[in-house]
């Protein structure tokens, strides 16, 4: 299912004479955009700060005024946002910002354009069976098996999972919320957590640990049960995820490295989970925003054999390959191949 293809580029020849497309890729915080061919590439990535901007519809002209030096003196032909939100009707509403993304007011801002939403890790979805080998880690071994599903994870802000699965029309991406499924423990350290964390929110889904936020969940646990083990008392300083990382990957605190060893070993076990679930015979892909920051220490970790470790059922993921993906601006790329696909 998996086949070269595309790569992004930096710069585009210039489109004054032809049709054009854009894509974006927007969360609270970020806004990507680039312009995208018909054969689903995409050059001219452009990235700004959602604070810049008081509105997407100011941000896109930014972008368009960006484009005209560059022979795009027109506006799109099509647009694809993949957008951090669950995609109903005109309107996507976003958690961290201000910005409303409204079909109706982006077609208005760019010349009536025709414009389609996505949900974002839809968007990487649809990325995927466009990648090269140069475009992923893989992490032990495994082959990918043509004609089975394809399991997408991604823990960043929270947990994106999708499903690729091919039909007589090409691949279709299933959209799921498997990151909301009940976080399972497997062995005593990972019960002890999730006691802490069941203290603190009552139900205990995956996201609460695989994610920004749930790094700094299961550091903080860890905390909890060394203060109670220890009869102390004072909470942990650390207040951002991105510290724990750093730590753990500098080994400066025993605990830190434990948190994120403890992250990686779930990461497998909810893989395997997936794989198992979905016959996911042509490959497990890691995406999101968190894997590429720690990729040392995830490939010296124990996600693989925790990936595998499924009793009777070992032998049948010891055949799946689990991939990494490092490739920059999926989301980008994943819209301008729905495009290119006639928006399947």
């Amino acid at each position: 299912m998996v086949a070269p293809t595309d790569k992004v580029t930096d710069s585009a020849p210039g489109a004054a004479a032809g049709a054009w497309r854009l894509v974006a890729d927007v969360g609270g915080t970020n806004a990507r955009f680039a312009v995208a061919s018909n054969e689903g590439s995409i050059s001219l990535v452009t990235r700004y700060s959602v604070d810049q901007y008081p509105s997407i519809e100011q941000a896109v002209s930014a972008f368009l005024d960006e484009l005209a030096p560059h022979g795009y003196s027109g506006t799109p032909e099509a647009a694809c946002f993949a957008l951090a939100g669950p995609i109903q009707g005109d309107e996507v509403r976003f958690t961290n910002s201000t910005w409303v993304a409204s079909r109706s007011r982006l077609s208005r801002a760019l010349g009536s354009s025709s414009i389609d939403f996505l949900n974002d890790f839809a968007a990487i979805g649809h990325a995927i069976p466009h990648l090269e080998s140069s475009d992923w880690i893989q992490l032990g071994d495994g082959a990918s098996r043509v004609d089975y599903p394809i399991v997408v994870l991604g823990p960043g802000t929270g947990l994106g999972v999708c499903t690729l699965v091919g039909t007589e029309h090409g691949v279709t991406v299933v959209e799921g919320e498997g990151g909301h499924a009940d976080f399972a423990p497997t062995n005593e350290e990972e019960a002890l957590v999730l006691d802490v964390l069941s203290a603190k929110f009552g139900r205990v889904s995956i996201e609460r640990l695989l994610s920004g936020d749930g790094l700094l969940n299961i550091y903080g646990a860890l905390m909890e049960l060394e203060r109670l083990s220890s009869g102390q008392s004072g909470g942990s300083v650390v207040a951002d995820p991105a510290d724990v990382s750093a730590l753990a990957l500098a080994g400066s605190d025993p605990v830190a490295v434990r948190a994120l060893t403890m992250f990686c070993n779930i990461l497998g076990s909810v893989a395997g989970n997936l794989a198992l679930t979905l016959g996911a015979k042509a490959g497990v892909y890691i995406a999101g925003g968190i894997p590429g920051k720690i990729l040392s220490f995830l490939e010296n970790s124990d996600v693989r054999a925790r990936f595998e470790a499924k009793g009777r059922f070992q032998s049948y993921l010891q055949s799946i390959p689990l991939r990494v993906v490092i490739k920059e601006d999926l989301g980008l790329l994943g819209a301008a191949h729905f495009l290119s696909n006639g928006r399947s």
